[in-house]
């Protein structure tokens, strides 16, 4: 997706070059930097691994100020709890609860945090950090390895009351049946 982004601004920032000497096309050196996503088949996860209990001292200290010690919720969301409340009046959305994909996580941790100085973490970080709140969640045992080829196998709770988006422009495939109504 910011691929696709990145090279409709490159078309853009050359149609308006000439007109207006305004900027200039981005190398395939600085896509390639910018296209960080992962995808939910884990597809560009890098070297690295970890587990919940290496990941507790890192979300203690890095994440618990936020999240709670537990991850319960402090002066940001909770990330752990809240199963079952999806169809509730009042539903939990938390990454046991709403999340559908394992690889979302990792990608959040590793894009957007610590808030303060996102990007610090480590890979070996990140997969650990993601181990303890799956583990927090019931997800995960608390020795598993989570890395590369394990992360994208972890079932999330949720992952089947998501309805596939059809539209072609999406990269979705398109639902051979009636999908189940999305969660709210």
């Amino acid at each position: 997706m910011l691929r696709l982004m990145l090279l409709c601004c490159s078309a853009a920032l050359l149609a308006q070059s000439p007109k207006y000497h305004v900027g200039r096309a981005p190398t395939p050196e600085e896509i390639k930097a910018e296209d960080i996503s992962i995808p939910p088949d884990g597809t560009g996860l890098p070297e690295g691994s970890g587990t919940a209990a290496q990941g507790k001292d890192v979300f203690e200290r890095r994440c618990g100020n936020c999240h709670g010690a537990k991850g319960q919720g402090g002066d940001e969301g909770a990330l752990v709890g809240g199963q079952g409340t999806i169809n509730s009046p009042k539903p939990v959305k938390t990454v046991g609860s709403y999340w559908p994909y394992a690889t979302t996580l990792w990608d959040y941790i590793h894009r957007a945090m610590p808030f303060k100085q996102p990007g610090m973490l480590s890979n070996d970080q990140v997969y650990a950090v993601s181990a303890y709140i799956l583990y927090l969640n019931g997800i995960v045992k608390e020795n598993d390895v989570l890395d590369a080829k394990t992360l994208p196998q972890v079932k999330m709770p949720n992952r089947d009351n998501f309805i596939p988006d059809p539209r072609p422009d999406t990269g979705a495939k398109k639902a051979g049946k009636v999908a189940k109504p999305a969660a709210r």
